[in-house]
């Protein structure tokens, strides 16, 4: 199969950070791509003034790029936090706050996938406590998801680098897809089924691809070891996409891999 005949999507949170966020879309298109995601780009902010909101709306705009995944907010990312909703206190009151903001922002470009992040197990606090704060804050999201027409992905990540997400299995992450499905009635969540977190977790990702291709909203790759471009690990993706390509999936394909360093071509496998 050619890579050409398929749908990718580069992330600007982790790849052309070399460069300030409003120039990156632009060293996007200027590489060959007309679609881009992002984690939630202000870190510290859940609800952004409106004029950072516009500033990088219309940097996408011009450059002629299309958004097609955001972050709902997710804390500190990268860096120790993997996102808030089950986090009990102010980061799941700012998840909340943030609820609304992502899901205009994302409208207002025409997304339609919004990501979010499940959160780490705090010490101290019961799971089962968290669990039922995550599908209260999970099924709001969903509901505005479903107000601008979008799906509401969850992510499973992998336990070597992530040890205290509970997500990190493809089988943790449906069961909450369909907690989430369940509790709201709109069928609007999905698997974003990240290729290179599976393969660190040890799963077997031709079961995954054949058993979950039709229930994965968006799909995320990076090589594995060391989460670089394809070709600077052990994984076949030119076996990989084919599976994915013969198992329905027809959706975006965002590069969310780690830059090679100066000099390095980091879209050569592409060709």
């Amino acid at each position: 199969m050619g890579f050409q005949d398929l749908r990718f999507d580069v992330n600007l949170s982790i790849l052309f950070t070399e460069l300030p966020l409003l120039e990156r879309p632009a060293a996007a298109a200027a590489a060959g791509f007309d679609a881009v995601e992002l984690w939630w780009p202000w870190a510290d902010s859940p609800t952004p003034p409106q004029e950072e909101l516009d500033r990088l709306r219309n940097a996408l705009r011009a450059a002629g790029t299309r958004l097609v995944g955001l972050n709902l907010y997710a804390g500190r990312l990268p860096g120790p936090d993997r996102g808030a909703l089950s986090l009990p206190g102010e980061e799941s009151d700012r998840f909340r706050a943030n609820i609304d903001v992502a899901a205009d922002f994302a409208a207002s470009l025409g997304c339609r996938a919004l990501n979010a992040l499940y959160g780490n197990r705090v010490e101290g606090v019961d799971p089962r406590e968290q669990d039922a704060l995550a599908l209260e804050n999970l099924a709001l999201a969903a509901r505005a998801a479903d107000r601008i027409g979008a799906t509401l992905l969850i992510e499973a990540l992998n336990a070597p680098e992530s040890p205290h997400y509970p997500l990190v299995s493809s089988r943790a992450a449906l069961e909450v897809v369909d907690a989430v499905n369940a509790a709201t009635g709109l069928g609007n969540a999905a698997f974003l089924m990240d290729l290179y977190h599976l393969s660190r977790g040890g799963e077997d990702l031709h079961r995954v691809i054949d058993a979950h291709a039709a229930r994965a909203g968006h799909v995320q790759i990076a090589d594995d070891p060391g989460r670089g471009a394809p070709g600077t690990g052990g994984l076949d993706f030119a076996d990989l996409l084919d599976r994915l390509t013969k198992a329905g999936y027809d959706g975006w394909i965002g590069l969310e891999y780690t830059p090679g360093g100066p000099g390095a071509d980091d879209f050569q496998w592409l060709s």
